[in-house]
């Protein structure tokens, strides 16, 4: 197997890379219909995430992981403000460090997943 995705989550979780594999634990919504809804701000659920990962067709190997956050303002997606933006490599290297994964930005304020391999 190349990649587990993980799906049931209402915002990202924690990203590994297992033997040179990819395991999403939990993408998060892309788009949502939870806009209004007051008590779960925490979890800025109007902030999403785009996973481009680039594989090895043949072996499944992770090459790169890049990581494009938007944001969903009355149901279209915008390119958020560095701000905001801060929030998901914050969120996601809590719950990443765990397993040897880094999330840092690269000059055009995409996340890239760097990790070692178990």
């Amino acid at each position: 197997m190349s990649v587990v995705h993980g799906h049931s989550s209402h915002h990202p979780r924690a990203i590994e890379i297992y033997r040179d594999r990819l395991i999403l634990y939990g993408c998060g919504d892309f788009l949502n219909d939870y806009e209004g809804i007051r008590g779960y701000e925490r979890y800025r659920d109007d902030l999403v995430l785009m996973y481009f990962a680039d594989l090895e067709s043949a072996s499944g190997t992770l090459h790169a992981l890049k990581l494009v956050a938007l944001q969903i303002k009355n149901f279209r997606l915008f390119r958020p403000s560095r701000h905001d933006v801060e929030w998901v490599p914050q969120t996601l290297d809590r719950e990443s460090r765990r397993f040897g994964t880094r999330i840092t930005f690269d000059a055009d304020q995409n996340l890239v997943v760097e990790g070692h391999t178990n």
